[in-house]
C-alpha cells in the first residue's frame, strides 16, 4: 500500500522464491529441483497432506471433468476444504486463509502464467498430487488413473497432457532445461516403444516406465528420496564445519 504497486505474488511467496534462489548452488539438477520442491512443498503444508484425501476432495468438489477450466473462486473453495482438514489434524502447523492463499498463488504461477483466472481441472489435480505425501507408486497409480479414460487404458495423448501438467512444476522454478525442456514427446514415444508401441498402455506399464526415472519425471522419485533422507543420520564428520553427525542429506 505504501508504495501502490500491484504485483501477482503474495508478499510470503515473494520470500520463499528468494530463499529457494539459495539452493542454486546444489549441482545436480534433479537433486536442486527436488530440494526446491521439498522447500516448496513444507512451505504450502502439502507434505501433510494425503494422496487419497485428495481424491476425496476432488470427488466431495465434483471435479470430475477434467478438461474443464475451473475459476479461482472454485480452487479456494477446493482448497479450503483440503486445509480445513488439515488444520484438524495440525492445529500448530496449518494457517488456513494463508496456507489457501499460497497454494493458489503457487498453482496460477504453475498454470495460469497468463493470469487469466482459470486453470484446467486436471492441471489443478497433478500440481496437487504430485506434491501431496504417499507412497511413490501410489502416486504413480493416482496420476495415471486421472488420465485414463473410462477403460483404465492411456493413450499417447493422455500420458502427453499428464507428463505436460508435471513438467510445470520444475518449469516454474526454471528447472525444465534439465529435464529434456517443455518438450514431453520424447518421454511419451519411450514409454510406448518400451511397449511394443500399442495403442494404449495399463497402469502396470506405466509404473514399470516410471520405475525408469525417465528424464522428464525424474525430479519426483528423487523428491522422495529427499523426503526420506530428511530424518536420516550419517555417523561421519563433514570435512568444512566438522558437524557429527550428519542429519539429512549427505
Amino acid at each position: 500500500h505504501e508504495t501502490q504497486t500491484t504485483c501477482w505474488d503474495h508478499p510470503k511467496m515473494t520470500d520463499l522464491f528468494q530463499s529457494l534462489a539459495d539452493l542454486n548452488n546444489v549441482r545436480f539438477s534433479a537433486y536442486r529441483t527436488a530440494i526446491k520442491i521439498r522447500r516448496l512443498q513444507k512451505a504450502l503444508c502439502l507434505d501433510l497432506l494425503d494422496l487419497n484425501t485428495t481424491s476425496e476432495v476432488f470427488k466431495q468438489h465434483k471435479l470430475s471433468q477434467n478438461d474443464q477450466l475451473i475459476g479461482v473462486q472454485d480452487v479456494i473453495s477446493c482448497l479450503t476444504t483440503i486445509y480445513s482438514g488439515l488444520e484438524e489434524k495440525h492445529k500448530d502447523m496449518v494457517n488456513v486463509p494463508l496456507c489457501v492463499d499460497m497454494c493458489l498463488n503457487w498453482l496460477l504461477n504453475v498454470y495460469d502464467s497468463g493470469r487469466t483466472g482459470k486453470i484446467r481441472v486436471q492441471s489443478l489435480k497433478i500440481g496437487l498430487m504430485s506434491l501431496s505425501k504417499g507412497l511413490l507408486e501410489e502416486k504413480y497409480r493416482c496420476l495415471f488413473k486421472e488420465v485414463a479414460g473410462p477403460t483404465e487404458m492411456c493413450d499417447q495423448r493422455q500420458l502427453g497432457l499428464l507428463l505436460h501438467d508435471a513438467i510445470q512444476i520444475p518449469r516454474q522454478l526454471g528447472e525444465v532445461a534439465a529435464f529434456g525442456g517443455s518438450n514431453i514427446e520424447p518421454s511419451v514415444r519411450s514409454c510406448f516403444q518400451q511397449n511394443n508401441n500399442k495403442p494404449e498402455i495399463t497402469v502396470k506399464q506405466f509404473i514399470d516406465w516410471m520405475r525408469l526415472e525417465p528424464q522428464s519425471m525424474v525430479w519426483l522419485p528423487v523428491l522422495h528420496r529427499v523426503a526420506a533422507a530428511e530424518t536420516a543420520k550419517h555417523q561421519a564428520k563433514c570435512n568444512i564445519c566438522k558437524e557429527c553427525p550428519i542429519v539429512g542429506f549427505r
